[in-house]
């Protein structure tokens, strides 16, 4: 009975850390991906580097994407931060 009342703050602590920090990252990822996945010609994203880029092509890993009129260039599908609104 001793050891369960020694190992029982162990266990809550797992459990709070779990609910307050593994849990939410690993929704966030699961969306993240599923935005990736559904990006397509035409539209426009932010890269973690702060371009704003507009895809040209999906292929696998990587984005074909167009800088601006004279720019084109590859991007990896990791480096997509988010999708991009126009705010006008």
């Amino acid at each position: 009975m001793e050891f369960i009342s020694q190992i029982l703050p162990f266990v809550f602590l797992i459990a709070i850390m779990y609910f307050v920090i593994i849990r939410p990252q690993n929704q966030q990822a699961k969306k993240h991906k599923e935005m990736v996945e559904s990006l397509a010609k035409g539209d426009k994203v932010v890269t973690s580097g702060g371009l704003i880029v507009e895809i040209k092509k999906v292929e696998e890993n990587f984005f074909a994407v167009k800088f601006n009129n004279e720019t084109e260039g590859r991007l990896v599908k990791e480096a997509v931060a988010r999708k991009y609104e126009d705010e006008a």
